[in-house]
């Protein structure tokens, strides 16, 4: 009866909500659920009375149990459905109606736990999974685990939650059909799904992040992260790192950086090519230095991205001598069929790298910098014939009148 009573609480928010929409349904479908409980309870006990033995007695308890719990049920499944009408995060109007194949599944499911006290098979569940559409069809899938979970402590004994794979697909279906608030309850270690998180669902959350380059995003999952203990992976500095570079957020980038370091985590070299390629971009020659002492720590030779930030590095500290040392051993040791990268590398590290660096600087340090790149770049590129290393650059967008000095 506790659901009927919360099914009438249901009613009541909506009639006091601004949408008169479906209040004459709802009011409808709860009276005519509430109807069905109540009736089958009275006319089963009219049938046999008040006055029976004690064996009549708890068989017409456990039948009305069972019909209530029927009929309840429905008018719960009349709610939920209500419910979602009603969602101001339902965009779309197909988005608030649950798909046919996924309501069969959650039907019988459903069936199965309330009504045959049954655990349903496991390939029922997956199914599910892999055919949620929209929002509503996630809804049920939420509804039925939390069912689920329940039966298996209070029928089945099993306290463990579900496993990793399951928690992973469940948040790559809420990522699919953009239910992200859903997908990040799905982070708790605390929740009522019998979920157990791991740092592969934060990535499927972060990668949707990634693709709509949604900053706010990034930073509820992390903290979502932090909070529920999940192990962070070098996979996970590869997405952050790269959200933040698309979106030009340097300081998160340090954030995180540091953050990934403290636990541990062995970043990738891509990662750190990320990385140093930011800090180089806008000139923080300090954390550069930073980063490539980490790199240093776990890689002998230079990427081609990592070896170009450390001689732009050495070009602001004024040292130009530094800055070709480093493009003679990346000459020497990337392979043939990069060398043709390393060309285009150096045009663009000539014609787009200063304008863009100068351009982050703070204005009493613009022209100072400018001066140092225009002297210090011509003087790295006529070192290298003397270390044998013979390259054709164009030094025209360097001089040119709208250059570094515009």
């Amino acid at each position: 009866m506790q659901r009927v009573l919360k099914a009438r609480q249901l009613v009541r928010v909506l009639r006091n909500s601004s949408s008169p929409i479906l209040l004459n349904s709802v009011s409808r479908i709860q009276s005519h659920c509430t109807f069905e409980a109540t009736e089958s309870c009275l006319n089963f006990s009219s049938r046999r009375g008040y006055f029976t033995s004690g064996t009549a007695i708890c068989g017409s308890y456990m039948q009305t149990k069972h019909n209530i719990r029927r009929n309840v049920c429905q008018c719960e499944k009349c709610s939920m459905m209500l419910k979602a009408s009603f969602s101001t995060e339902a965009g779309t109007v197909e988005s608030s109606v649950a798909t046919e194949s996924v309501k069969e599944l959650y039907d019988k499911m459903l069936k199965s736990v309330v009504e045959q006290r049954s655990a349903p098979p496991n390939a029922w569940l997956w199914s599910l999974i892999q055919s949620c559409a929209n929002r509503e069809d996630v809804n049920l899938l939420h509804d039925i685990l939390q069912r689920l979970r329940i039966f298996r402590l209070s029928n089945l004994r099993i306290h463990e939650n579900f496993n990793c794979a399951l928690c992973q697909d469940i948040t790559k279906a809420c990522v699919h059909v953009g239910a992200i608030d859903l997908g990040k309850k799905v982070l708790w270690k605390h929740n009522v799904y019998g979920l157990t998180p791991n740092i592969g669902s934060a990535h499927h959350l972060l990668l949707f992040a990634k693709q709509h380059n949604d900053v706010k995003l990034l930073v509820e999952i992390m903290k979502l992260v932090k909070k529920n203990d999940l192990n962070l992976q070098p996979g996970t500095a590869e997405i952050v790192f790269s959200i933040c570079s698309q979106t030009d957020n340097w300081d998160l980038m340090c954030k995180y950086g540091k953050r990934f370091v403290k636990a541990g985590v062995k970043l990738r070299k891509t990662s750190l090519d990320t990385w140093m390629e930011f800090a180089s971009k806008i000139g923080d020659v300090d954390a550069l230095w930073k980063i490539e002492k980490i790199r240093s720590e776990s890689m002998k030779e230079h990427t081609l991205a990592s070896g170009l930030s450390c001689a732009k590095a050495f070009l602001i500290d004024h040292k130009p001598g530094d800055a070709a040392a480093i493009i003679q051993s990346l000459n020497q040791t990337i392979p043939d069929s990069r060398r043709q990268n390393l060309m285009i590398e150096l045009q663009k590290l000539v014609a787009d790298w200063p304008l863009e660096v100068i351009k982050r600087q703070k204005d009493e340090k613009r022209k100072e910098l400018a001066v140092t790149l225009q002297h210090d770049i011509p003087a790295m590129l006529s070192a290298l014939p003397n270390m044998g290393l013979n390259l054709d650059i164009n030094l025209e967008d360097l001089t040119r009148k709208e250059g570094v000095l515009s």
